[in-house]
């Protein structure tokens, strides 16, 4: 009974130290991309922007008037585009149109590919605000990340002529080939990410809630692929979102 009592007593003390709580709900705009670092491998360079979903639910723990620390729950859009010349592995379909070990590691074509990642995403932030006049905050705040892949696909279509080459020089007899297919590579990524997440924001204070836009981005340190055929990429997004915040607990 003992034990159970100063474990109450610290749960008191606890919240008790904790001067507000605000819980807060926020959505809007991903703009990810995909970046390849050093890479010789042409399939991972070239991505594009491309504009998803991104939203949270988020709780603020004032620790003084300026400081807070913010944990998330995030859903993410991650990945890019391409659209043009593009390489890819050769299929097996058409190696064994070549020579034994005379097979091109990767072949050219124009079509558009979408990779499609979407990630949980929990943030922990340190948060200051400057407090201005009038209602209005103005705050920045940024820390580390982890990260869990939900679901991940590979969109591509149109049709075009292969090449053996970047140039497209050298072009297969084939005829031009159909590219519209979805391909699930959620088994060829890293299910887990890590890295880290920034905002600023400005916030209009009501009498026990807020409503603010905030604009920021987050960068994975992991590569996200498992394997080497289809390069080594970091993921990574520019977001916008607006939102509200309610104070739960004052002290």
């Amino acid at each position: 009974m003992k034990r159970y009592s100063c474990i109450l007593l610290l749960l008191v003390a606890s919240i008790n130290a904790i001067a507000q709580t605000d819980i807060g709900i926020k959505a809007g705009l991903s703009i990810p991309n995909l970046t390849s670092g050093n890479s010789a491998n042409p399939i991972n360079k070239g991505y594009g922007s491309r504009l998803g979903p991104d939203a949270s639910l988020q709780a603020e723990f004032h620790l003084t008037r300026r400081f807070s620390i913010q944990p998330e729950v995030q859903y993410s859009s991650q990945g890019g585009k391409k659209n043009g010349n593009q390489a890819f592995s050769t299929p097996p379909e058409l190696a064994a149109m070549f020579p034994d070990g005379q097979v091109p590691p990767y072949l050219y074509a124009d079509y558009k590919s979408t990779a499609k990642f979407n990630y949980l995403m929990i943030p922990i932030l340190a948060k200051y605000h400057f407090l201005l006049r009038n209602h209005w905050d103005v705050y920045a705040a940024a820390g580390p990340f982890v990260s869990f892949v939900l679901n991940a696909k590979n969109i591509t279509s149109g049709s075009s002529t292969i090449y053996l080459d970047e140039q497209h020089t050298q072009p297969l007899p084939i005829g031009e080939q159909s590219f519209d297919r979805t391909e699930n590579i959620k088994k060829d990524l890293h299910s887990v990410n890590a890295g880290v997440d920034g905002h600023i924001g400005v916030a209009y204070h009501l009498k026990n809630s807020s409503i603010f836009v905030e604009g920021g981005g987050n960068y994975g340190f992991v590569k996200i692929q498992k394997g080497d055929v289809n390069g080594k990429n970091n993921t990574g997004a520019a977001v916008v979102v607006v939102g509200y915040a309610m104070r739960v607990c004052r002290k």
